[in-house]
């Protein structure tokens, strides 16, 4: 199962995570299969992770699917949906990959990074 950790963290929270990890890849020891995407503060989280964005994270994990069937579940403008789901992918939670529509054209569809998102904040 694939997870991605979305959080407030300290700069020093932040690199000793690093250093854990980079002395457990040292010594040998598996590495855990997550990711783990860091804000400075409480702010830039909510700057990213803004209402819609949101609905559009459950709505993906519900069902990947093509960005013009995500606007019209969301009732939503097509531009407004792609500029969250660059955001969103830029940050390593989505991922877009494009596929060929039978006949002609082709289609960019957006998957989720991780089974699971876990958003913490200690205020």
């Amino acid at each position: 199962m694939r997870k991605t950790g979305i959080r407030v963290e300290r700069v020093d929270s932040f690199f000793e995570r690093g250093r854990r990890l980079a002395k457990a890849a040292d010594r040998g020891d598996a590495i855990p299969s997550s990711r783990v995407v860091a804000f400075e503060d409480v702010e830039s989280l909510l700057h990213v992770l803004t209402e819609k964005r949101v609905l559009l994270l459950r709505q993906v994990n519900e069902t990947p699917t093509s960005i013009g069937v995500l606007a019209k579940k969301l009732k939503r403008d097509r531009s407004a949906v792609t500029r969250d789901v660059q955001v969103l992918e830029r940050f390593g939670v989505l991922q877009v990959t494009e596929r060929p529509l039978p006949g002609h054209g082709r289609q960019k569809w957006i998957t989720p990074l991780a089974d699971e998102i876990h958003l913490t904040a200690v205020l």
